[in-house]
């Protein structure tokens, strides 16, 4: 018997893309934000969710950087359990919770590849094609990310 991948699918562009259920903590609506001078332009600033502060990442600048990003109110917040932080994730939004059988899941050449090395593979859900990411190698694999987990160690000890 195949293992069974429990996932939340979520779009970013045109695109179905989904991260293990057991490494997202929640689905916000946009909220207020506040911008960090200085970072990358992916991280879009900090957010407050229950009294807890939270960077906030744009997926689109991280995936598309040549695309201008289409922040809108509609969009949702993923937030991620990591293994240094919790991140939340600026997705276009957030479809379903789907179980995957293991052997649809694919293998490929972008793992290879050191800007996507956060790709799990690609689910071949017959017309659905939805890559799988892997929180911690895509957290981890951000530019700013070490500077933004010591603002959060600083904060913490503040607070």
């Amino acid at each position: 018997m195949s293992e069974i991948m429990k996932v939340v699918v979520f779009s970013t562009g045109s695109e179905e893309y989904a991260l293990p259920i057991d490494s997202v903590l929640s689905i916000e609506k946009p909220a207020a934000v506040t911008p960090i001078p200085h970072f990358p332009n992916h991280v879009e600033g900090m957010v407050k969710i229950r009294d807890q502060l939270i960077p906030l990442v744009s997926l689109e600048k991280v995936l598309y950087p040549a695309r201008p990003a289409d922040f809108q109110t509609e969009n949702k917040w993923i937030i991620l359990k990591t293994d240094k932080l919790s991140v939340g994730i600026i997705v276009k939004d957030a479809k379903e919770i789907l179980e995957i059988d293991a052997g649809l899941i694919k293998q490929l050449g972008l793992l290879a590849y050191h800007k996507t090395s956060f790709f799990i593979g690609v689910a071949n859900l017959g017309s659905r094609l939805i890559t799988i990411i892997d929180p911690d190698k895509l957290i981890n694999s951000l530019e700013g990310i070490r500077e933004l987990r010591e603002y959060m160690e600083l904060a913490d000890r503040q607070n």
